[in-house]
């Protein structure tokens, strides 16, 4: 066998050596399973756990402390006696202050209690009254404090036992090392529980306090190392363990909130996770539903439906993006660049639960992310986008649309419009080339994915305003977007502020604007409720628009840390 290296001056202990010596035999193992075997039979965390406690019994049975004396006070009460009528002389009298200083009285009676004590280990006793032909037992002994003890447990419907289910990761017994899954309880300090529903159980743990010893029946199940990867997940939807009546253990679960991200720590169960909130520093997890499983619950709950702002009103549309949106007559003709291969209809069934998600820093020199806003019509999304402009027109830019329309005397191609022929919109429709497009007034109208990355190309930010139905299909590794909802206040402030605002019917029939109407801000308000309450789980930042230079100072700063700080982004996207 290999000599093991030694450290000058210093002996190894048994931990050091056995950490070693998979390495040290590796030259020497002649078959890759006998290697594998080695590393797995050191690598285990038990093993390297128990051999530490060795080492550390026995350097306190070489070198442990043992008091000169136990009785230190009574023995400064005799000196102090014989002192007595000798303070003349003054370092006797110096003594006998000091010896009579409360604190140092104090001191002394502290030293004694400590000195009379015993702290060597303990084991429990074992319980009386076992039978010799009985399974196996473990006696473990756990000191409990504030936090629950992380392990759930049911009755076993073909045996009755009490068995372990489920350790919670960086609870208690996870910690301890010392109770596993397919561990069969069998008393609680000293309780038998065999006659025990779990729910008594729990109580019973719930009102002990201090040390609570446990008599376990060690399960058969063979232990396997699994090696902790790191899996984020971004939750898409508000939950409260407290109100889900199909959780095994209520206090067991863990509240998180639509944007939280949650750090997976187990998905041995189909149904039940283990996680934590990222960032927390309780090591504790707790239990969520499953992907799978909050799924099929969704999926049952959510009614079908047709949202409002996927219609054109039949009363006016406003503004250029109203010209893309699908209406009754023309729903053959407005479509995303991606409706041919996935219609909406499979949009709007698709159930948010979890999404894989990592964090992103843009590198220096990349191109920047695409930010696309959304808000329904008359919320602000182009005064924001203008006053981005204007503070910046070398950083942000504008696409500019296509259309089949007419030029006229004043305009220029590649400025207002890129104007080109019916027939070769067309087929650019069919070849997929536009984000969106649509008809309006007999003319098409589109905003084109090269006008986009012509944008991206130039190290630019491109801002684009969308319907929300496309941001699924923007969402790419291409493209990175930064997705802002901007929102309206209240209906009272919409009157207070858009006194002056206007409707416009298009962006060509600026001469048909008309004034904010309350039918106007009450469309607005149902449409941004549609738009929240479908597609929220995509929003990266909700701004509400009560004050446009209010909003604009948010947006200019959710921009700004989307380029300098990380942020959490869907994992394809940096594994594309």
């Amino acid at each position: 066998m290999p000599a093991l290296p030694m450290v000058a001056g210093h002996e190894p202990g048994l931990h050091e050596l056995l950490a070693t010596l998979p390495s040290q035999l590796q030259s020497h193992v002649g078959r890759a399973e006998d290697n594998v075997f080695l590393q797995d039979m050191f690598g285990v965390r038990s093993f390297h756990a128990l051999i530490k406690i060795h080492e550390l019994l026995q350097h306190y049975e070489e070198s442990k402390p043992a008091p000169v004396l136990d009785s230190s006070a009574a023995l400064v009460n005799e000196l102090l006696v014989q002192l007595e009528g000798k303070v003349a002389n003054g370092e006797i009298k110096e003594l006998h202050q000091i010896m009579t200083n409360p604190h140092i009285k104090s001191l002394l009676s502290v030293h004694d209690v400590v000195a009379q004590k015993s702290y060597d280990p303990e084991l429990p006793p074992l319980p009386e009254g076992i039978e010799d032909d009985e399974d196996s037992v473990k006696i473990i002994r756990l000191v409990k404090n504030k936090e629950p003890l992380g392990a759930t447990i049911r009755r076993d419907d073909d045996t009755g036992a009490i068995v372990v289910v489920r350790i919670m990761k960086g609870g208690a017994a996870d910690r301890s090392g010392l109770i596993h899954v397919g561990d069969e309880l069998k008393e609680v300090n000293g309780i038998p529980v065999d006659d025990k529903k779990p729910e008594e159980i729990i109580q019973i743990l719930a009102r002990s306090q201090g040390a609570i010893t446990f008599k376990v029946v060690p399960g058969l199940k063979d232990e396997v190392s699994t090696k902790e990867t790191k899996v984020f997940m971004k939750a898409l939807f508000d939950y409260d363990p407290k109100e889900d009546n199909a959780i095994p253990c209520k206090e067991a679960g863990l509240a998180f909130k639509k944007g939280s991200i949650l750090q997976i720590m187990s998905q041995e169960d189909a149904t039940w996770w283990q996680a934590k909130l990222e960032g927390e520093a309780n090591p504790r997890a707790g239990l969520i539903p499953s992907k799978q499983f909050q799924e099929r619950r969704l999926a049952l709950q959510r009614p079908a439906a047709t949202l409002p702002f996927q219609r054109t009103s039949s009363r006016r549309s406003s503004g250029f993006r109203r010209s893309f949106r699908l209406s009754r007559r023309d729903k053959k003709t407005n479509k995303s660049m991606y409706e041919s291969k996935k219609s909406e209809i499979y949009d709007m069934a698709d159930v948010p639960t979890y999404e894989e998600v990592t964090a992103y820093r843009r590198p220096t020199g990349s191109k920047h992310r695409l930010v696309a806003l959304v808000g329904p019509t008359g919320v602000g999304l182009d005064e924001l986008k203008r006053k981005l402009l204007i503070s910046d027109p070398q950083h942000f830019s504008v696409t500019i649309p296509h259309t089949t329309r007419t030029k006229r005397n004043q305009e220029s191609d590649g400025v207002e419009y890129h104007f080109i022929s019916k027939h070769l919109f067309e087929t650019d429709i069919h070849n997929n080339k536009f984000v969106e497009y649509g008809e309006y007034k007999g003319n098409y109208y589109g905003t084109s994915l090269d006008s986009v990355r012509s944008i991206l190309s130039k190290n630019k930010v491109c801002l684009l305003d969308v319907q929300p139905h496309i941001i699924k299909h923007l969402r790419t590794a291409e493209f990175k977007p930064f997705i802002v909802f901007v929102k309206p206040p209240s209906i009272e402030k919409l009157r207070e502020t858009r006194q002056n605002g206007k409707v416009v019917a298009g962006k060509d029939d600026s001469e048909s604007a008309k004034p904010f109407t309350d039918e106007d801000f009450e469309e607005m308000l149902r449409t941004a409720q549609a738009m929240e309450s479908q597609y929220s789980h995509l929003f990266d930042k909700v701004i509400v628009n009560t004050d446009l230079s209010t909003a604009f100072g948010e947006l200019r700063l959710a921009l700004r840390k989307v380029e300098v700080e990380a942020q959490w982004v869907p994992i394809s996207w940096t594994h594309s």
